[in-house]
């Protein structure tokens, strides 16, 4: 995999409101989050997130863009493991991935938790919230097919499912001052896609 460059700064209006919302997530939760906070938080004169997102629904929806940009950022592989590196070629691609997310951007994390949550509350952000997502699941499937998977979409659900459950319990579960070493990481994937592809190891 090749080596990642510096997150760019925010390139227009909205990523810099989006920065400020997703900061405030994740230092004050779901109450911090005003179109005032935002403002001084990311150094705006007043009214200014006001006029660029005059309702809270596209408040959120302006935070949950830029969560999906960053996520793509620290998650998405740089790029897919080489057909021929086998299993352990997408062991080596996943676990780099969630150990980067785990151990740079836990607040992140949290903030991704405080708008999941607010999106069971709330159905139109239920479903910006999912289409954002959905970004994540193609590149997994991809690496099931490469990997050999016989039923790639079943295996990313799990794989996907897997990955959530290990980055609660790390940013707000019970291992939350217990973050996995790349190689425990490693030694999970390698476990998991073991069940799930007995017969296409190496």
């Amino acid at each position: 995999m090749t080596a990642r460059t510096p997150a760019a700064p925010p390139s227009s209006r909205a990523d810099l409101i989006g920065d400020a919302a997703l900061a405030l997530l994740a230092e004050r939760g779901m109450r911090g989050l005003t179109h005032r906070a935002v403002d001084e938080r990311a150094g705006l004169p007043q009214g200014s997130t006001s006029n660029h997102a005059r309702t809270r629904q596209a408040l959120l929806e302006i935070a949950v863009a830029r969560l999906a940009h960053h996520e793509a950022q620290v998650l998405g592989p740089d790029e897919l493991p080489p057909a021929d590196g086998g299993v352990q070629a997408v062991v080596d691609a996943l676990a780099l991935a969630l150990h980067r997310y785990l151990t740079d951007h836990r607040p992140l994390l949290v903030s991704r938790y405080e708008l999941a949550l607010e999106a069971t509350r709330r159905p139109e952000l239920r479903s910006f919230f999912d289409r954002a997502g959905a970004a994540f699941h193609g590149p997994v499937i991809a690496m099931m097919t490469q990997a050999g998977s016989p039923t790639p979409e079943r295996h990313a659900l799990s794989l996907i499912a897997w990955c959530e459950g290990l980055m609660f319990s790390c940013a707000a579960g019970s291992f939350h001052s217990a973050v996995p070493s790349l190689e425990e990481l490693r030694t999970g994937f390698a476990e998991l896609l073991r069940g799930m592809l007995p017969d296409r190891q190496g």
